[in-house]
């Protein structure tokens, strides 16, 4: 029997779709623009910075791949298969936005981050499948430019309100070790507009029943495709898993020698964790067990197609650069535009509320990039040199911040990072789109996403040290770094050659 194409959505059946997207992005940009502040409000230093964001990537890490592999099989009748997901980590999200404002201490933050992170990737990741569940394949490429234009409007509002809240009249300053009123009713409102925002997208739409998923041809090729997986697993050797292992042990030692900041040990720790890991799974692969999660997830991950390995490395370098911005713009802007260093004086809440202005402008552009200019320009230079341009033009737009004085020049700088920003959220998936298999869109889509969560980790562990050593007390040239690497990530996408299935 053949399988039955999807039903084409209308404009307004995309606007469904991915509205969700929208409030979890608010909560993303509160997050990423204002944990900074937070922390150095508190009391952090700047050289313990990233060690207190590591419990976010580390948290996307364990997260999406669990969550991809549990919604693929998932589905509670009337209540679907990827929306439970999306409601119960924006209830979690919406609870830690509304707390995070009253955190008196550092470790309360740090927490309050690892909740909020941990359920805003709970809603996050199967949106990305959601796209490829409830679109046929001609329409992936239009759902991913409408979810990314959400994205960034979603970011504009959560990055600009403390500024605006600031010009309305609400108190900026605080006293030491206390959060301003501008951040505190940011994070409440963004609570809210999380939670309706996915509601909508939850009472909305109506996901595919498995009957009608059979009848498109999906949950067959799912079964086979588990048990190709398994057999796979089962014919390897413990080698790589040895390897993994003694990787990890060797960054423990050079850790010790040559006394790094003690964060690095984690990124050891977690090569040995998933040496032992991968262990496991092979020997539960052997014994047959085609059912079990740990074996599936490093059996889909051992097996990922080549063009989403080379898209992976193409991630990597991307969101480091994308991540040394998020943890270093605020220090920087404060220290080298406003010559206010200090946490609790007013020039570096000012200085704080004009990041907001600029993360808002980057979210900005990317939202009307992704419209107007990435579909264009990518019919007619294709997908992969549109996207090492536009990550060309986030490396352009880093490297200026060292050659800018006046911080209102910045806004310039963020056009070039916006574009990036547009394609590194919508492009991959593009990409990818003809190669992954529908029938694993969320564990594709959660393993895919390591490769944001690893180089946020390793900035985390090893940026710390490298600027203790080699820049104490000049953020600026983070910057550079990032430059440096997004630069990289542009070239790396000579290897990457589109492949088209039908």
């Amino acid at each position: 029997m053949a399988a039955v194409e999807k039903p084409r959505q209308s404009l307004a059946g995309l606007w469904n779709i991915s509205f969700g997207f929208f409030g979890i992005q608010i909560g993303f940009a509160l997050q990423n623009s204002n944990m900074s502040r937070i922390f150095q409000t508190l009391g952090s230093s700047l050289d313990d910075l990233p060690a207190l964001w590591v419990a976010a990537p580390l948290t996307g890490l364990l997260v999406q791949p669990i969550i991809g592999h549990m919604s693929d099989r998932t589905w509670l009748g009337r209540f679907g298969r990827r929306r439970p997901y999306f409601l119960a980590g924006a209830i979690l999200a919406a609870i830690a936005l509304l707390l995070m404002p009253e955190s008196k201490a550092l470790l309360m933050a740090a927490l309050l981050l690892w909740m909020l992170d941990a359920s805003l990737n709970i809603s996050m990741e199967p949106f990305r499948a959601f796209v490829g569940d409830m679109l046929p394949r001609d329409q992936h490429t239009a759902g991913y430019a409408v979810q990314t234009a959400f994205i960034g409007a979603g970011a504009v509002i959560g990055s600009i309100f403390p500024y605006l809240l600031d010009h309305f009249g609400v108190a900026n300053d605080a006293p030491a070790g206390m959060i301003p009123d501008t951040v505190r009713y940011s994070f409440w409102a963004g609570g809210i507009a999380l939670f309706a925002a996915v509601m909508w997208t939850v009472l909305s739409t109506r996901e595919y029943a498995p009957d009608e998923m059979t009848a498109f041809g999906e949950a067959e090729e799912a079964q086979g495709s588990d048990e190709l997986t398994i057999r796979a697993l089962a014919a390897r050797t413990y080698t790589a898993s040895f390897a993994w292992i003694a990787a990890g042990a060797a960054v423990a030692f050079v850790t010790e020698q040559f006394a790094l900041q003690k964060e690095v040990y984690l990124l050891g720790g977690l090569l040995i964790a998933y040496g032992i890991a991968s262990i496991a799974a092979i020997r539960l692969a052997k014994a047959g067990r085609s059912s079990n999660m740990l074996a599936n997830i490093v059996g889909d991950f051992a097996g990922m197609p080549t063009i989403m390995k080379r898209l992976a490395l193409v991630q990597f370098f991307s969101w480091s650069a994308l991540f040394i911005m998020w943890i270093n713009t605020t220090p920087v802007v404060a220290r080298n535009f406003y010559q206010s260093p200090d946490p609790a004086s007013a020039g570096f809440q000012e200085a704080g509320n004009w990041v907001g202005v600029l993360f808002a402008v980057y979210n900005g552009v990317a939202a009307v990039a992704a419209i107007a200019i990435l579909p264009a320009l990518a019919r007619s230079i294709g997908k992969v040199r549109t996207h090492m341009i536009c990550l060309l033009a986030g490396a352009a737009g880093y490297a200026s911040f060292l050659f800018i004085r006046d911080p209102k020049l910045l806004l310039i700088s963020e056009i070039g990072v916006g574009i990036a920003w547009a394609s590194i959220l919508a492009m991959p998936y593009s990409i990818l789109a003809s190669s992954l298999p529908q029938r694993k869109l969320g564990i594709y889509m959660g393993l895919f996403n390591v490769f944001i969560v690893i180089p946020q980790l390793l900035v985390a562990t090893v940026m710390g040290s490298i600027m203790a050593a080699f820049f104490p007390d000049q953020p600026i040239w983070t910057m550079l770094a990032a430059a440096l690497v997004m630069a990289i990530a542009a070239l790396a996408m000579l290897r990457v050659q589109p492949e088209h299935h039908d």
